[in-house]
């Protein structure tokens, strides 16, 4: 079985950056590459952390001598495998395109032949259709090596289950490594490498392509219908004077069966992958004929809820009073604002006429573009000498938000247990 010591990472965004310095961190030699010269290789090779993310900083501090940047591609031939993590934006239709990771694997490809090299390990990380990989990526692989996927070269599908603002706990302490190989010594390789970069011992599963592209979507589609099950229950619940949604969720949790984890009373889910993930596997489930029905009513649970908070909070107000909407990232400890309930909310606001202000712990104006559409508040302390201020709804979790006072008479609305 051949070993994995030197690894190329493809992409040095969010989950990329992370990825290459954790395993620089673990004692891999590894090369990160990225079109971006200025925000991401030459942040890398000055070790400093080309993203946001709690922990990054001391962890590039930590790999340094074992991580470096570079713009060429050719440069990862010398490697053991690539990784590659760029974006899959989503379809209309749902499906994730693939033009990105075309053009990320496409050059190394054809670099492998040029320099007559076999065995190179391509590992994808990012989030695919399901089948995107055995009829689009492998196919170019093989036209670009000149090769056979399984005898000159190998392919697994490795896609990391992750929270942003928790990433580096979560890549090097995972619940469960999931491996799609296209051959059984590609796997085992990559199950080696695992069993050396996680600090903990994870359930590894190694499986078919396909197999580990529906179970990495199904993961997160399970997921959000227990979210969406939690909203629906909190919005009946909310209809019986006596009803404690806490009380419930807290008795429910209790069976074994169920568990406790994502049964808190709350808002929608948001951010990059819940979202996209369930309706990606409702797209699949039509792709053969099928339907989803319970990927389509999270979804549609997950609409309701929103709209549900909107009518909410226009019920405590006019369209002459000011609103401050607390929390505008998806999920605290990150600056991700990706289909978040308080986005939303602010945004539907102002559209009806409301006077908006925002804050976040997390998303800024310099990071967070979508805050410039609003009055944004620097501190939010400074809400108690706002005379205007009418009401306040917190919509992301931040435990600061506890300490915060406001003025005499101001409505504070929020359906999480702060």
């Amino acid at each position: 079985m051949k070993s994995i010591e030197k690894v190329s990472v493809f992409g040095l965004g969010k989950l990329g950056a992370c990825i290459a310095a954790t395993l620089a961190a673990r004692g891999f030699e590894v090369l990160g590459v990225d079109i971006d010269v200025w925000d991401k290789v030459r942040k890398v090779n000055a070790g400093l952390p080309p993203v946001e993310e709690p922990l990054l900083a001391e962890t590039v501090t930590a790999g340094r001598s074992r991580l470096r940047a570079t713009l060429d591609h050719r440069e990862a031939v010398q490697t053991d495998a690539s990784f590659f993590i760029p974006p899959s934006p989503s379809l209309p239709d749902g499906s994730f395109s693939n033009e990105f990771l075309l053009k990320a694997m496409q050059p190394i490809a054809a670099a492998v032949r040029e320099q007559g090299k076999r065995g190179h390990l391509f590992v994808c990380s990012s989030t695919t259709t399901p089948g995107a990989m055995d009829q689009v990526l492998i196919p170019m692989l093989e036209r670009e090596t000149e090769g056979s996927c399984g005898r000159d070269f190998s392919v697994c599908y490795n896609p990391e289950f992750i929270a942003l603002g928790n990433v580096i706990k979560g890549l090097l302490e995972p619940d469960l490594v999931l491996i799609g190989e296209s051959d059984a010594e590609s796997g085992a390789a990559l199950e080696q490498l695992y069993k050396k970069y996680n600090r903990n011992s994870p359930r590894i599963a190694r499986m078919s392509i396909i197999s580990a592209e529906l179970t990495k979507i199904s993961v997160n589609s399970y997921i959000t219908m227990k979210i969406s099950f939690t909203n629906q229950l909190r919005m009946i619940a909310e209809q019986f004077p006596k009803a404690d949604i806490h009380t419930i969720l807290e008795a429910i949790g209790s069976d074994s069966r169920i568990g406790p984890k994502y049964l808190r009373a709350g808002l929608s889910y948001g951010g990059p992958c819940f979202p996209r993930d369930n309706r990606l596997l409702a797209y699949a489930a039509r792709q053969v004929g099928l339907e989803a029905p319970l990927a389509e009513a999270t979804d549609k649970v997950n609409q309701q809820t929103n709209l549900d908070l909107l009518e909410k909070v226009r019920r405590l107000a006019t369209t002459k009073d000011t609103i401050a909407v607390l929390g505008l990232a998806y999920k605290p400890a990150t600056y991700i604002t990706e289909e978040s309930s308080g986005l939303y909310l602010a945004q539907q606001l102002k559209r009806h006429g409301y006077r908006v202000l925002v804050h976040d712990f997390g998303a800024k104006p310099a990071n967070a573009p979508s805050i410039h559409e609003f009055e944004h508040v620097e501190d939010p302390a400074t809400l108690r000498d706002r005379p205007d201020l009418k009401v306040v709804v917190i919509c992301c979790p931040w435990p600061q938000y506890r300490a915060l006072q406001f003025p005499a008479g101001v409505k504070v609305f929020t359906p999480w247990k702060l």
